[in-house]
């Protein structure tokens, strides 16, 4: 088992937040400890409660272990730059989103023009529980979503946004050279860059 190795945090926030925002980042690298489906379950409870528009929870999410029969396929859709490290991580979730919604008043269902803002709010919570409990995830845009989308049988009405690595922190030294120079937590843009009062 691979164990965690310091880093240096050396984000600080703009105004006054609680420090659980900057404290939380995406490791690459990850010990090989078994991850429990309670474990990633107390993550997407938490996911269960992000915001949503008309109260649609459109996010929807599949959970693979790294014992389950659908691992070696899914982790198969990854691009090459992302199978290097995310072997280790103890579970992979796929995140997708349901593209329709029930219409006021009406049995019938509508498109939803908010369901990929709303999944994302539910990643941003779930990560942060993650955060909370102990555990590192790493987001990834980098994968074959056809490929994926078969081995999971997404439905045709919803979208397949991202995959999630679950685990624990492992040693950077065992990530590849380039990775392992990178292996911290990154910056922010200035507040005063992505925020004005009146006008964007």
């Amino acid at each position: 088992m691979s164990h965690a190795s310091p880093v240096t945090n050396s984000r600080k926030a703009d105004f006054p937040i609680d420090a659980q925002f900057t404290e939380r980042w995406s490791p690459r690298a990850y010990s090989d400890e078994v991850v429990s489906e309670a474990a990633v379950m107390s993550m997407l409870e938490a996911a269960r409660w992000a915001p949503s528009s008309n109260n649609a929870q459109p996010w929807r999410f599949a959970v693979v272990l790294r014992n389950d029969p659908q691992w070696d396929a899914l982790f198969a859709t990854l691009n090459p730059n992302n199978q290097a490290w995310a072997g280790k991580a103890g579970a992979l979730v796929a995140i997708a989103s349901y593209q329709l919604a029930a219409k006021a008043g009406s049995p019938d269902l509508i498109p939803n023009g908010m369901h990929a803002f709303d999944t994302g709010a539910a990643w941003a919570y779930m990560a942060m529980q993650a955060h909370l409990n102990g555990f590192s995830l790493h987001g990834i845009g980098g994968f074959n979503k056809d490929a994926a989308a078969q081995v999971l049988s997404l439905p045709s009405d919803h979208t397949l946004q991202m995959l999630a690595t679950v685990g624990k922190r492992g040693d950077a030294a065992t990530l590849p050279d380039a990775l392992r120079e990178r292996e911290a937590p990154n910056a922010r843009k200035p507040l005063s860059a992505l925020a004005k009062r009146g006008s964007f």
